[in-house]
């Protein structure tokens, strides 16, 4: 099993880069957003080999579930462009700079990393979910629903919004 841990590793790694590769480089908003939850699910994937399945499944909830449809509706209640109102291709020393900016913090902290290594640290003892869960739901039940209806209002003004500008398209025609 240990020696299956590297290649699944690189599976996740891989989805990760890939899917933030489609994010940004897409011209489409619905394929970056298909790339971001590629992405998100590539990160729970690496929860579950930190083997904090928890935060795995609390990442495909809240992440892939409740934010990705959030900003799916979103994307649907843009106005579609116009033909021929994107931009066209930019020069290739502006894709140079971009990657010259985003490696520099990459570099720069890898270089710190590897000349000053943090010693190992213990790996600390697992919290039972039954007392995680106790705690969401006594210490911090109000901001956990809290949470909960400023997602279900945003949802459900993302569908009334919609209705409304379909209907109102639908009087037009």
């Amino acid at each position: 099993m240990q020696a299956l841990a590297p290649f699944v590793f690189a599976i996740h790694a891989l989805m990760i880069v890939a899917g933030a590769l489609i994010a940004a480089f897409s011209t489409r908003l619905v394929r970056a957003l298909m790339g971001l939850i590629l992405t998100m699910v590539g990160v729970a994937g690496m929860y579950l080999l930190l083997n904090a399945p928890f935060v795995a499944l609390m990442q495909l909830l809240i992440y892939v579930g409740a934010v990705a449809v959030l900003v799916f509706f979103a994307v649907m209640l843009m106005p579609t462009e116009q033909p021929g109102s994107e931009p066209g291709p930019q020069p290739m020393r502006k894709y140079l700079w971009a990657v010259m900016a985003a490696g520099a913090p990459l570099f720069g902290l890898s270089w710190v990393w590897l000349k000053h290594a943090p010693e190992s640290l213990a790996v600390p003892p697992e919290t039972p979910l039954s007392e995680l869960g106790r705690g969401l739901m006594e210490d911090y039940i109000l901001a956990f629903e809290l949470i909960s209806v400023v997602l279900f209002i945003a949802m459900s003004g993302a569908v009334l919004l919609a209705f409304r500008r379909r209907h109102r398209e639908g009087d037009a025609s």
